[in-house]
Formats: structure tokens, C-alpha cells, sequence
């Protein structure tokens, strides 16, 4: 937290973690012989110690697969942030400009119809349109 108390949450987790880790290590004590091939060195330790070192060994491997993709989002996120403020100091000074008077132009003329003047005298006729269509028999 950023208040710098102890987070009450955290510790409902890790209490039982360290308790569960210290009772593996105190009932594993049987000696294994860790080898690392293709070299003749060997080390004999307690079972529990091998099995926490391998796995401190892979949680550091993942952490530093995480920290890589981390480090790849970060990089976009201040390009992303560098562009925000490009386009914010575009708008700012898009928003500064005076506004241009429109340019006084010739009068529009009125719309041409858009009705060909063949149909002209069928849209005045009290028939509806389907009729109008169809060839008179």
C-alpha cells in the first residue's frame, strides 16, 4: 500500500505459506545427491533444501520472463503517453486559433427538380403509383 502500512491481506497469505515451507523443510531431511550434468560436480543436501533451491531457481527465471514483458509494455506505454501529448498540444493549439469568417460566395441557385418532366403529369394523378407503372390494358 502506498500509505506504508503492512497490508493485512499479505499477511493472511504469507503467514501460511512460511508455515507450510518450514514444516516441509523440517520433515524432508533425507540426503540427495544433486549432480549437474554433463560436469562431475555433485553436492549432497537435504531433500527439502533441493527442492527450494529448484524452486527459487524457477520463480526467478518467471520473474525475469515477467520483468522482460514488463519492460516491452512500459516502452509502449510512454510512447503512447508521448503521443498523447503531442496530439493534446495540437488540439490546444487548434483551439488558440481564431476562427475564419466563411468567404462570402455567389448565392446558391435553387435546386433543380429532380422529377424528369416525362413523369411530371403522373405524381399530379390520384392513382397510386403501381397502377401508374403497369401498362393499361
Amino acid at each position: 500500500m502506498p500509505s506504508g502500512r503492512p497490508d493485512p491481506v499479505r499477511f493472511l497469505i504469507a503467514v501460511p505459506a512460511l508455515v507450510l515451507l518450514v514444516l516441509f523443510a523440517l520433515s524432508n531431511k533425507q540426503p540427495v545427491r544433486m549432480g549437474l550434468w554433463p560436469t562431475d560436480i555433485t553436492v549432497d543436501a537435504p531433500l527439502s533444501v533441493a527442492v527450494l533451491l529448484a524452486s527459487a531457481l524457477f520463480f526467478l527465471a518467471g520473474a525475469l520472463m515477467t520483468w522482460g514483458t514488463s519492460l516491452a509494455m512500459r516502452a509502449r506505454a510512454r510512447r503512447a503517453e508521448e503521443q498523447v501529448r503531442q496530439l493534446q498540444t495540437q488540439v490546444r493549439t487548434l483551439q488558440a486559433r481564431p476562427i475564419a469568417e466563411p468567404r462570402a460566395s455567389a448565392p446558391k441557385p435553387a435546386p433543380a427538380s429532380n422529377v424528369p418532366a416525362s413523369n411530371a403529369p403522373a405524381l399530379q394523378s390520384s392513382r397510386p403509383l403501381a397502377a401508374l407503372s403497369s401498362p393499361r390494358a
